[in-house]
């Protein structure tokens, strides 16, 4: 019988990922929507009036199956995808669109939600109930069902072609990532430490290379050869290979996809209503507009472009003095900020790297979140993987009961998908009294280990980890009745506070004492090297917030304006981009070819939200400073912030838990930005 079809008879009811095969997605999926209509139908034919309870509940808790089914499938997708699974996406993906939009245009079913959302001043209903009932409506609304005939009828086949782009567009993006490889002799490898260059000849080795050092655009790979090769030639191969991915006119080129995605998108929000497709999407948003997104994004720039423009002549200068050079390349960038950052604090990720021992890192993460909220981590070896580099924890609560499942997945494989994320196999929600805990994932891409060392994180690796975790946090801390509500089911302009925030703690001494500890002699980092890591924190960072607003406003360009009269991906970019580029433009480069996260991911009128959600982290990590960075009383009231979830508005929540609102300066201040 197929395993996806029948409960999961394993420890906390987890994914039985031995049992499961290509063959049973597609089957089990099918019969899922099957049951999942009928439940459907169950309500529309009730002849009761329709109430909170018999329609909005009922429709909250229908097609659970379904749900766990295509949470598996693109979970795999994402972090251990094959020829088969993605040949499965392209029948899997418009089968769910078409359910869902079968629920979101169902007339007699919104007849009824409407009924309910008309008469809610006479119903007595929670807070939670109201939101679930205004997020519900809403979501009808949002998705069509006040359309008639034609346009009905456009929007499914809109949405079927948006499922299938977006598929299209990711895979693009993976096969021109892996097709790639710089093979090396020994002769090419001046400059890089023994860490990387053993990294390189390991990857050699497994492709059957001897005396061989491959370096490819995983990145793991790809940022320690920009940042430390002395061959100026094979950083700019490198740079261009990966700016180009998908934008190279063959069959893997992203620039019909990108055009045909925005369209759609515009088309889409103007037939619901709206100027644009990110005024359909800022509407279930803090930001609320692409105005007030627009405004947020050039006062940034306005800070940030004096300060980005100084620290680029300055480095300029130092490349001239070290190498003679005049004009200063993306493709050197990386190399000689790298170069200055050690001689201004005496420290780089070689002389860090020791103090980061991935399995120390995860410890210490995990002391973090005991110190904060009183919870436990325990590896099981009971519990089903995907891969065999994924570790599996049960998460206890400060009373020792069981909390949630978290699974680990740290290392760059084919199969796999560059960045990092989180994500989850269940989410957390109540029925019937039964308090059913999340099942979540995080998965990175750092340096394996080699045959002489274990895996060794960049400080950037780190963040990245405390990153991921944060929003773990966010998932496993839920404490919702409705999953809808529940964790990270939240605005997503907040949604990346409980993950930026824990950031912060990563600079702090009080925090690393716990695991930064030298792999060989267990030395506890040294305090100068902490405070040179503090002061070294905001180098270059007028460059890196200029970057991250350029990538917001290519976001807010193809998704605010209307994109029908685009014809060329390459020069629409850069004609966006010219007053935020502070290098050479490349011309077989490009960022919306490759940027997953607003045409695969789910950041689209979106990518702003990272910066917008830094000032919400930066605000917030002041108050533990001041309080301390474990003081209970502060712990405890993030605490209340991350269980409640999507229960309440985001601005409610973040009051509830500072006393007052954000102040837009604490991000500013931190990126040293302003004189404080």
């Amino acid at each position: 019988m197929n395993p996806l079809l029948r409960d999961f008879e394993t420890p906390f009811e987890t994914t039985p990922f031995n049992t499961i095969s290509e063959a049973h997605f597609l089957p089990a999926l099918k019969e899922c929507i099957k049951v999942a209509r009928r439940e459907i139908q169950d309500i529309t034919d009730n002849q009761a009036s329709p109430d909170f309870e018999n329609t909005i509940e009922a429709m909250e808790n229908t097609g659970e199956w379904v749900g766990r089914t295509a949470e598996i499938f693109f979970n795999l997708l994402s972090a251990e995808t094959n020829d088969e699974l993605q040949k499965i996406s392209r029948e899997f993906s418009p089968m769910l669109t078409e359910y869902s939009n079968d629920i979101m245009l169902n007339e007699k079913l919104f007849e009824r939600v409407q009924q309910v959302y008309e008469k809610r001043e006479t119903e007595s209903l929670n807070e939670e109930q109201s939101m679930l009932l205004h997020k519900t409506y809403r979501g009808f609304v949002r998705n069509g069902a006040q359309l008639k005939g034609k346009d009905r009828e456009r929007l499914r086949e809109i949405d079927r072609k948006l499922a299938g782009l977006s598929l299209h567009f990711g895979e693009n993006v993976l096969h021109e990532t892996n097709a790639f490889e710089l093979v090396l002799e020994e002769k090419d490898l001046e400059g890089l430490p023994e860490s990387i260059k053993e990294a390189a000849e390991e990857t050699a080795r497994e492709k059957g290379l001897e005396n061989k050092w491959v370096f490819t655009l995983q990145y793991p790979s790809y940022v320690p050869f920009i940042t430390y090769s002395s061959r100026r030639d094979l950083r700019e191969k490198m740079v261009k290979a990966f700016g180009s991915r998908a934008f190279q006119s063959n069959e893997h080129d992203n620039r019909q996809i990108v055009l045909e995605i925005a369209r759609l998108r515009f088309e889409r929000a103007r037939l619901l209503g709206f100027e644009s497709h990110a005024e359909y999407i800022l509407q279930e948003r803090m930001a609320e507009s692409p105005q007030k997104v627009n405004s947020f994004l050039h006062d940034l720039l306005e800070a940030a472009r004096p300060a980005a423009q100084k620290e680029v002549e300055g480095l300029t200068r130092y490349a001239n003095e070290l190498d003679g050079i005049d004009q200063l390349q993306k493709w050197d960038f990386a190399f000689y900020s790298e170069k200055l950052k050690q001689k201004l604090y005496g420290i780089d990720d070689e002389t860090l790297k020791p103090y980061f021992k991935l399995e120390e890192v995860i410890r210490g993460a995990f002391e973090v979140a005991h110190k904060l909220y009183g919870i436990s981590f325990k590896e099981r070896d009971d519990i089903q993987k995907y891969h065999k580099d994924v570790i599996t924890y049960e998460v206890l609560d400060d009373k020792g009961d069981h909390l949630g499942i978290f699974y680990a997945d740290f290392f760059p494989r084919k199969g796999k998908r560059n960045g990092a994320w989180m994500t989850s196999y269940r989410g957390q929600k109540k029925l019937n009294g039964v308090d059913i805990r999340p099942h979540i994932s995080i998965v990175c891409n750092f340096s394996k280990p080699t045959r002489t060392k274990p895996s060794l994180l960049t400080f950037n690796e780190v963040l990245t980890l405390f990153h991921e975790f944060g929003h773990s946090l966010h998932g496993i801390m839920a404490n919702g009745q409705y999953s809808s509500l529940s964790g990270t089911n939240v605005y997503w302009d907040f949604v990346e506070l409980p993950s930026q925030v824990m950031e912060n703690w990563c600079y702090q001494k009080e925090c690393l004492d716990l695991f930064a500890h030298h792999y060989e002699t267990n030395e506890a980092i040294p305090a100068e090297l902490v405070e040179k890591l503090r002061k070294s924190a905001t180098f270059m960072e007028g460059y890196a917030t200029v970057r991250q607003i350029g990538l917001a406003t290519l976001d807010m360009a193809w998704h605010a304006k209307n994109p029908q009269k685009i014809e060329k991906v390459g020069e629409y970019e850069e004609e966006v981009l010219k007053d935020m580029e502070l290098l050479p433009w490349i011309a077989t480069s490009n960022t919306s070819c490759g940027f997953s996260h607003i045409f695969q991911g789910g950041y689209s009128a979106g990518y702003y939200s990272y910066k917008w959600a830094e000032v919400l982290d930066a605000d917030a990590f002041e108050y533990f400073q001041e309080k301390g960075i474990f003081n209970a009383e502060v712990a405890g009231k993030f605490k209340g912030l991350l269980s409640a979830g999507g229960t309440r508005h985001p601005a409610e929540l973040y009051r509830d838990f500072r006393g007052k609102d954000p102040d837009p300066k604490a991000l500013l201040r931190r990126a040293g930005l302003v004189k404080v």
